[in-house]
């Protein structure tokens, strides 16, 4: 999937805060206290993204994680209110599976996944979050089996058929 210009639609955006890491570095004095913030922004149409921010107060790090995540927007293909197919998504040792779901099933998910998968705008989902437990590797997972879906008149369009041919 191709990113896309934060620009033109910053001001219907919505922030999740996935998770706030306190992090400590010994020095000769003693020890200094650093924070990083992971964030997700999405317009629940379709779009979404994440970011990583880092600095020495909490609230410069979420404004830092939002303008980072700004900057790694996609866009998802969506089937309604779920998602076309199944998909598995990976990212280090996070693995992420997600499967599309029926109208009113609502969304079945982690802490994680649900923040990036209600900032796509994603209504009726089942998701399973597969081996590591670490905020950022599932959250990246997440977001990588978001890149791979595809509806079947994009598939159709590669391949250079129609998408009744496709599906038979």
């Amino acid at each position: 999937m191709a990113r896309i210009d934060a620009t033109s639609n910053t001001t219907e955006m919505k922030e999740h805060i996935v998770a706030i890491n306190r992090v400590s570095k010994t020095v000769k004095g003693g020890r200094i206290f650093k924070f990083a913030a992971l964030v997700v922004v999405g317009d629940g149409n379709g779009t979404v993204g994440f970011g990583l921010g880092k600095a020495g107060e909490v609230p410069d790090a979420i404004r830092k994680g939002i303008e980072d995540a700004k900057k790694h927007l996609i866009k998802v293909s969506l089937k309604g209110s779920t998602i076309p197919h199944e998909v598995m998504g990976t990212f280090g040792a996070g693995r992420v599976l997600m499967k599309p779901a029926a109208p009113g099933t609502g969304v079945i998910a982690g802490g994680a996944v649900r923040a990036v998968v209600e900032a796509a705008g994603i209504k009726d989902i089942r998701t399973k979050s597969l081996r590591s437990n670490n905020p950022c590797n599932v959250v990246s997972a997440a977001m990588n089996g978001l890149m791979q879906l595809r509806t079947a008149d994009e598939a159709a369009a590669v391949r250079g058929k129609t998408a009744k041919e496709i599906l038979g």
